[in-house]
C-alpha cells in the first residue's frame, strides 16, 4: 500500500517521523517535495517563503495531485500550528479534496480541527487515527 503524506510544511519534522514509522510498518511512503530541506530550516518564516516560491516554480500542487492519483491513501499530519490544534491548512485541504474525488482513503493523524471548513472535512469521511499509525488498515 502506498501512502502519501500531507501537511503544513511547518510540520516537516513530524512528517519525516511519520514516514519512518509507516515504513517500519511495511508501507511505501511518499513525502511532498522539499520536506527534508524544510525540516532543516530554523525559522518557519524562511520555510513559508521558500514553500510559496517552490509551489510556483516547480508546479508542486499539480505534481502532488498526480502522485495522489498513483497512491492508495493519504495521511494528513495535523498537529498544532500557530496555536491551532490539529491544523489542516489550505494545501492539505486541497489534497484531501483530490483524494476524496479519486476515492482514495484519507487518514488524519489527529482529530478534525475546529475550523471554518470542518463540515467539508467531515463530509470527506476521513479516518481519524488519534495519533496511532498502526490503525491504518492494509
Amino acid at each position: 500500500m502506498k501512502i502519501l503524506i500531507c501537511g503544513s510544511m511547518r510540520l516537516s519534522r513530524e512528517m519525516l517521523e511519520a514516514k519512518n514509522k509507516l515504513e517500519d510498518l511495511g508501507y511505501s511512503v511518499q513525502l511532498p517535495d522539499f520536506v527534508e530541506e524544510y525540516a532543516n530550516l530554523e525559522k518557519t518564516e524562511d520555510m513559508h517563503r521558500e514553500s510559496v516560491k517552490n509551489k510556483v516554480d516547480y508546479d508542486l500542487i499539480r505534481g502532488y495531485f498526480k502522485e495522489i492519483e498513483k497512491g492508495d491513501a493519504i495521511l494528513v499530519v495535523n498537529e498544532t500550528v500557530n496555536g491551532i490544534e490539529n491544523y489542516i491548512g489550505g494545501n492539505s485541504f486541497l489534497e484531501m479534496g483530490f483524494a476524496h474525488v479519486l476515492n482514495k482513503k484519507i487518514y488524519l493523524l489527529n482529530d478534525i480541527p475546529e475550523i471554518g471548513y470542518k463540515d467539508e472535512i467531515i463530509a470527506m469521511q476521513p479516518i481519524v487515527l488519534n495519533g496511532d499509525l498502526s490503525k491504518i488498515s492494509k
